[in-house]
């Protein structure tokens, strides 16, 4: 712990690009001021609104701009070109102009993601340390980070490197990386029960839906999820439960009108259909998407961050290769690759109905399938680890901002 002498004088920025990057950074910013209650924390996101951070009440100093591909241009070429019409230059000249007006106001950074918010941390021209959230060996079993990163990382400015993974950690160390340690992912620091009193029949598998988090995309994301579970149930039967995380994006009215457009029925937070004499019910909650994800027995998921999230706690998850901008074929099968054996990608066939058809039939074979759901269990833990990570990294930023 700093003295109120110094403490006083300690102002932390942290940089982030991206929704997951933002997670995590607020996670890490939020704990730095329990900690250490002298600090002041701001934040830098160089991607979308910063909605992480506004739920912490950690400021935001930089230029704002929801961008088309939500950052995630390098998986479509014409994601970019979008990006680029919607103003991208501009705005990056703009992030570029904040960082060096306000780069004097901090004592030190913490940049995470990839190489961008490492690049602006060394702009300012003040020590830091890195959180590379965005790689992972687990990838292509060897980590071959781009030049500007490596120079950066080396730079006797950067002080610490967190990985995400154990993996990652001693395949850089192997690469000559010195400080790099790895203390979890912080994202499972926000699977915490509220408490939500599900109507879960235990005697039932409960299926997870996750549309992901992009507006509108998450909508046609969970179009295709309805049409597994709907499949699901013709195929095998209705003793099935089906609860779905909606982030606050998708309205009342968005529900109602997919429900028309695709033959369902909707009414207070359930979508109703009506299967070979029976119905099925799918719930939908706003408010409870870690109560979802620990009850359930495997997810059909369509998302980043909140896959990942389930991987921790040793699920089975179904992808359903969707038309993007985020989730595509391509976009899940590297996920695939991260996070190992929990994740089942269907093949990408034009045909929907096939391709949902496959994603009930492995639903059904997972279920089935005890052995390989205790393989989930161990490789979640080995892949994303357990909750807490958040509090030691913010441990090591305060004893580096002390020193420093």
């Amino acid at each position: 712990m700093l003295s109120d002498k110094n403490c006083s004088q300690k102002k932390i920025l942290l940089i982030s690009n991206g929704h997951g990057e933002d997670l995590n950074s607020s996670l890490i910013g939020e704990k730095l001021k329990i900690l250490n209650p002298h600090f002041q924390v701001d934040s830098f996101p160089i991607v979308g609104e910063g909605k992480s951070y506004l739920n912490k009440n950690i400021p935001i100093v930089a230029p704002l701009q929801q961008m088309p591909s939500g950052g995630i241009f390098y998986l479509n070429p014409i994601n970019f070109i979008k990006d680029l019409t919607s103003g991208l230059i501009t705005l990056t000249i703009q992030q570029i102009v904040t960082i060096n007006r306000i780069k004097n106001n901090y004592d030190f950074c913490v940049a995470v993601g990839d190489v961008v918010p490492l690049f602006f941390a060394y702009l300012t021209g003040k020590k830091f340390v890195s959180f590379l959230v965005a790689n992972s060996s687990y990838y292509e079993n060897h980590l071959k980070l781009p030049f500007l990163t490596k120079l950066i990382l080396n730079s006797n400015r950067c002080l610490k490197i967190f990985t995400k993974d154990e993996f990652t950690r001693d395949d850089l160390k192997k690469q000559g990386f010195k400080n790099v340690i790895c203390e979890g992912y912080p994202i499972m620091d926000t699977l915490v029960s509220s408490k939500n009193n599900l109507p879960i029949n235990p005697q039932l598998p409960m299926i997870a839906l996750l549309p992901g988090s992009r507006f509108p995309e998450a909508l046609n994301n969970l179009i295709l999820e309805l049409k597994v579970c709907e499949i699901l149930v013709k195929k095998y039967g209705g003793k099935w439960q089906f609860y779905t995380a909606l982030v606050s994006t998708i309205k009342e009215n968005d529900l109602r009108d997919l429900a028309l457009q695709i033959d369902w029925k909707y009414s207070q937070g359930i979508l109703k259909k009506e299967i070979n004499g029976a119905e099925i019910n799918i719930h939908l909650y706003y408010d409870a998407f870690a109560d979802i994800l620990l009850q359930c027995n495997l997810v059909i998921g369509m998302a980043g961050t909140a896959v990942e999230q389930a991987v921790g706690l040793g699920k089975p998850v179904v992808q359903i290769p969707g038309e993007g901008p985020q989730f595509t074929y391509r976009f899940a099968e590297a996920q695939m690759r991260l996070l190992g054996l929990n994740v089942i990608t269907v093949e990408d066939d034009k045909d929907i109905e096939k391709k949902c058809e496959q994603g009930a039939d492995k639903i059904k074979e997972i279920l089935q399938n005890s052995n390989f759901l205790e393989k989930c269990v161990k490789n979640g833990k080995e892949r994303i680890g357990d909750r807490g990570a958040s509090l030691k990294m913010a441990h090591h930023i305060e004893q580096l901002v002390s020193a420093n």
